[in-house]
């Protein structure tokens, strides 16, 4: 006679695994509130329009069940908001999006913080940099404001530009080594949308605003676009103005001027967050840029569309880095003891 014990003990096995097949899969982490998107600068630059302009893809496309909600936190050149998710670790419900000062911040203030406190989610772009000057400035060409520069007064001519010993002053030392000694005078605002009106109202003389900072003044005439500064011009060949796309901007380079700078969008998370929410966010940025609306918005700001997750993303943030301390410790932008 068979064992009715074990018997019993494999039916019951069976049943057991049948049911378990039949169990649905757990679903992947998702927020289960709304989620603070910060920005570590002030509005209307273009950290600020990407943001806000994320937010409402997500929103409009219906990509995630809970809300975004995005508020800017500038204060300290960005410390602000980078500290505030540095001290929200472990918290998936807290992204920021980064642009230079997630290097020059810290280097230059001292700040106590360092992008690898928190958590590398995606690079969605590069942000180019387009030395602006209004549409009347007698200059038509960056070798002729240069020109204009060396034949003046020091430190008569004002640059405008986003914040102290950050990118915009950065790329305005290197231009600098042009100028034969001249120096400019450098004009600090809270973001690259104030620098955009200041520039139209000629309270400073140039600016080198990212495109998407600057380009409805330039379709309104207002400004003047005289170089870039990349290797190569820009790929978008689409009309901007009635006579001009951002691929008739000429290079820095093409103009006598090797001034080569690009910055970083990117998400970020706190630390200590889990490599199942990382994902959440990684694949959400990816519809975002599958869509129609992202497309239009990458050529309406002329970005670079470099997208990187994972070891490939860490990688370029310690390249990153280590650029930013050599150009910071030449201008002699480093804090003390860095």
């Amino acid at each position: 006679m068979p064992d009715m014990k074990a018997y019993a003990r494999g039916l019951f096995g069976a049943a057991f695994v049948a049911c378990a097949a039949c169990l649905p899969a757990q679903a992947a982490w998702e927020p289960t509130k709304a989620v603070t998107f910060v920005i570590p600068a002030g509005t209307g630059g273009g950290a600020d329009q990407m943001a806000r302009f994320l937010q409402g893809i997500v929103t409009k496309h219906n990509l995630m069940k809970q809300p975004i909600v995005v508020i800017n936190k500038s204060g300290g050149a960005g410390a602000e908001g980078f500290l505030e998710v540095k001290n929200s670790a472990r918290d998936p419900h807290k992204i920021i999006i980064t642009l230079s000062n997630l290097f020059t911040t810290p280097l230059g203030t001292g700040t106590p913080f360092n992008w690898k406190d928190l958590t590398p989610v995606a690079m969605l772009a590069l942000d180019q940099f387009v030395l602006w000057v209004p549409a009347d400035a007698p200059y038509k060409t960056a070798k002729e404001y240069i020109e204009a520069i060396k034949a003046g007064p020091d430190r008569s001519f004002k640059m405008g530009g986003t914040g102290s010993k950050q990118e915009d002053q950065i790329i305005t030392v290197a231009l600098e080594r042009k100028t034969d000694g001249k120096k400019f005078t450098y004009v600090p605002y809270q973001g690259g949308g104030t620098v955009a009106v200041q520039l139209v109202g000629k309270h400073v003389n140039s600016s080198v605003n990212n495109p998407i900072e600057a380009v409805q003044q330039w379709k309104a005439g207002a400004l003047r676009p005289l170089c870039i500064f990349d290797a190569k011009r820009s790929t978008y060949t689409t009309k901007v103005t009635s006579d001009m796309a951002w691929s008739d901007i000429p290079t820095c380079t093409e103009a006598g001027l090797p001034v080569e700078y690009q910055m970083l969008r990117g998400i970020f998370m706190p630390g200590g967050v889990t490599q199942e929410q990382v994902a959440f966010y990684v694949d959400l940025f990816k519809r975002v840029m599958a869509t129609d609306d992202w497309k239009t918005f990458m050529e309406s700001g002329a970005f670079n569309q470099t997208f990187m997750t994972g070891p490939e993303f860490t990688k370029w943030l310690e390249a990153a880095e280590k650029t930013h301390y050599d150009l910071m410790k030449e201008a002699q932008f480093l804090a003390s003891g860095k």
